[in-house]
């Protein structure tokens, strides 16, 4: 997916763009993307150094050239980018005013966790569902088997793990959903409520929210036709089959937002703006939990974040000092602390359905997308 070859009309693709040419090979690869039908459209938005020096929208909501255009104000389905803005945000709130004990077992904040005949679940810890090492497995099709929130509560609860806690690191939705119900259980309130209260409003994130109002629904791009379990077209409403099914508020998935509103959550990330978090706590969770010897060695996983691997999907120049998160509908949030570089790149590479051509195709599209971005920034 050569950018070269496209750079020059990828400006008819671009319905916003800043008004210099640095990032015309970042937006002429994602111009291709969509020529490629790896996403009907995407946003693209760079900060660096506290400043935002790229927004641009690039295709439209679907591939009917009747549909919107993508634009800074266009909200996505963020998917697994929950995990970071939303679950790990409120755990980090929680542990700075002495609420959460990282190392506390689980079955001391929910009980229900010892109902299984798996007497491994007393091992499990908070800690390990942030590093992702809890020994839950990584996903299981609930939503086919409960049909209410406390049934679903009640399947993982009582659900085997697949590992020894803490001897492998598997990514985990089941974990996150878990760890959703421990915050609510500590707080004493959803994870919603508490997001909007002391992490979207004070980061002035007025277009971010789980459950979106309908009006909304107009500038929300479609994630699928989807035809075995909704057997619908789902705008607006939350992707993840699990999420839905447990309310559309889950500590995994649910939220959506536009690529701006979470540029002003990784500039907070980077010490700029509005500061939400102690400087300590932002690096003690997002730097690798292996370096703790929490975690198997090989993990690259942080506490609720990722880090760079070989190979990455924030390409080959993010630095050691950098951690991202990626989502399945298509989006993904990378962040450097060293260089003072985030990038968010939002699409819904779902539409019209979750083929692995399009997974692939984004698999490959992503590196490219932040290695030319890193290069307009030399």
């Amino acid at each position: 997916m050569p950018a070269d070859s496209c750079v020059g009309w990828y400006k008819s693709c671009v319905s916003e763009f800043p008004p210099n040419d640095r990032f015309e090979r970042a937006l002429a690869l994602m111009c291709k993307g969509v020529e490629e039908r790896v996403f009907p459209g995407a946003q693209l938005t760079v900060s660096h150094k506290g400043e935002v020096v790229c927004d641009a929208g690039i295709g439209r909501f679907s591939y009917d050239e009747s549909s919107s255009e993508v634009t800074s104000a266009t909200i996505y389905d963020l998917a697994s980018l929950t995990k970071v803005l939303a679950t790990t945000s409120m755990a980090m709130k929680l542990y700075e005013d002495s609420k959460l004990d990282l190392d506390e077992p689980v079955i001391n904040l929910l009980p229900e966790f010892a109902a299984s005949e798996d007497i491994r679940h007393s091992y499990v810890t908070t800690r390990m569902l942030l590093a992702h090492t809890s020994g839950l497995p990584g996903h299981a099709k609930l939503y086919e088997m409960c049909f209410l929130p406390a049934e679903m509560k009640d399947a993982i609860y009582k659900m085997p793990l697949a590992a020894d806690p803490g001897k492998n690191a598997e990514y985990s939705d089941i974990g996150f959903l878990l760890l959703g119900f421990l915050l609510q259980q500590v707080s004493g309130e959803t994870i919603d409520k508490f997001c909007q209260r002391e992490i979207f409003a004070p980061l002035k994130m007025v277009h971010t929210c789980f459950k979106p109002p309908v009006e909304w629904k107009q500038n929300i791009p479609p994630t699928e036709q989807e035809r075995h379990f909704r057997r619908r077209i789902l705008q607006g409403e939350v992707h993840d089959e699990n999420a839905s099914a447990v309310g559309s508020v889950a500590g995994h998935a649910g939220l959506f937002a536009p690529a701006s509103d979470v540029t002003r959550f990784a500039l907070c990330m980077l010490g700029y703006g509005p500061q939400i978090f102690q400087p300590q706590t932002i690096e003690y969770f997002t730097s690798r939990a292996s370096a703790k010897k929490v975690s198997p060695p090989e993990s690259t996983r942080a506490l609720g974040w990722d880090t760079p691997s070989q190979p990455s999907s924030s390409g080959k120049y993010f630095s050691t000092h950098s951690f991202g998160h990626l989502g399945f509908t298509g989006t993904s949030l990378w962040i450097d602390a060293q260089r003072q570089i985030s990038v968010t790149l939002l699409s819904n590479r779902t539409w019209p359905d979750r083929s692995e051509r399009t997974s692939e195709g984004i698999k490959r599209l992503r590196p490219l997308v932040h290695d030319a971005v890193i290069d307009a920034l030399q």
